[in-house]
C-alpha cells in the first residue's frame, strides 16, 4: 500500500532524519516546519497520516489537532513530543490525536505505528463526508445532494460503523456487536434497519451507498 505522510516538525535535523528513513521504507513524506504551514498543506492535499510535533512556533500541535477535528478532517494523527506524563498524553488524545509517541523514539516503532494508522480512518472526528453524504455524528445532521435526512437512533449507529470503516467490509457479526453490544436482537432486526437506512439515504436517481457483500458482510462505498 502506498502511504503519503505529512510531517509537521520544526526541528529540521529530526525532520530530515525522519523523512530519509520513511523514504527508505517506501513512504512518501511532505514536510511543514510549523502548524500554520501544516494546516495549509492539509487543506490542499490528501495524506494518510499526519505526524505532528506538539511544541512548534506560530501554532502548536494541540491547536492544529483541534482545528483539524473541528473542520471534520479525519486524517489519522500521530503526535510526537518530549512530554511523557499521563496528563500530557490525555491532553493530546482530548485534542483529537489517534496515537502518541514520546521523543526520543526508535524509527522502527514510528514505522509500525504509521502502518497501523494508515490502515484506518480516524475516529476522532464527528464529521465525515463520503461519496456525497455529509454527516455530523455529534449534531446528528445528515445531508445528501442538499437534502436533509432524518435517521432513527439505530440507523445512526449502523451508518457510523459503516462510514468509519469505509471502504472496508464489515461482517454481520461485527456490525451486530458494534450496534447492540452483548444484547443482540432477533435475527431480522438488522435486516429491517438496513432496509430502512437504505430507503432514507438512497433514491432512484442516486447511486447506492450501502452494499451487501455476499458471504462477507456490508460496506459503505459508491
Amino acid at each position: 500500500m502506498l502511504v503519503h505522510i505529512l510531517l509537521v516538525e520544526d526541528d529540521l535535523d529530526l525532520a530530515t532524519t525522519i523523512i530519509d528513513y520513511l523514504e527508505l521504507e517506501g513512504i512518501t513524506c511532505d514536510h511543514a516546519a510549523n502548524g500554520i504551514a501544516g494546516l495549509e498543506l492539509l487543506s490542499n492535499h490528501h495524506f494518510d497520516v499526519m505526524i505532528l510535533d506538539v511544541n512548534m512556533p506560530r501554532m502548536d500541535g494541540l491547536t492544529v489537532c483541534k482545528k483539524m477535528r473541528e473542520q471534520g478532517n479525519s486524517t489519522a494523527i500521530l503526535m510526537l513530543t518530549a512530554r511523557d506524563t499521563l496528563d500530557d498524553k490525555l491532553a493530546g488524545f482530548a485534542a483529537g490525536s489517534d496515537d502518541y509517541l514520546v521523543k526520543p523514539f526508535e524509527m522502527r516503532e514510528l514505522i509500525a505505528r504509521i502502518q497501523v494508522l494508515a490502515n484506518r480512518r480516524s475516529g476522532q472526528t464527528n464529521r465525515l463526508s463520503l461519496f456525497g453524504l455529509d454527516v455530523d455524528f455529534g449534531a446528528k445532521t445528515l445531508k445528501r445532494q442538499q437534502r436533509t435526512l432524518q435517521l432513527s437512533p439505530t440507523g445512526w449507529k449502523i451508518l457510523e460503523v459503516l462510514m468509519r470503516k469505509s471502504p472496508e467490509v464489515v461482517s454481520k457479526k461485527q456490525l451486530l456487536q458494534a450496534v447492540w453490544g452483548n444484547e443482540l436482537p432477533d435475527s431480522d432486526s438488522l435486516k429491517v434497519h438496513l432496509f430502512k437506512l437504505r430507503q432514507q439515504i438512497d433514491t432512484i436517481n442516486e447511486s447506492k451507498l450501502i452494499h451487501t457483500v455476499a458471504g462477507q458482510g456490508f460496506v459503505f462505498r459508491a
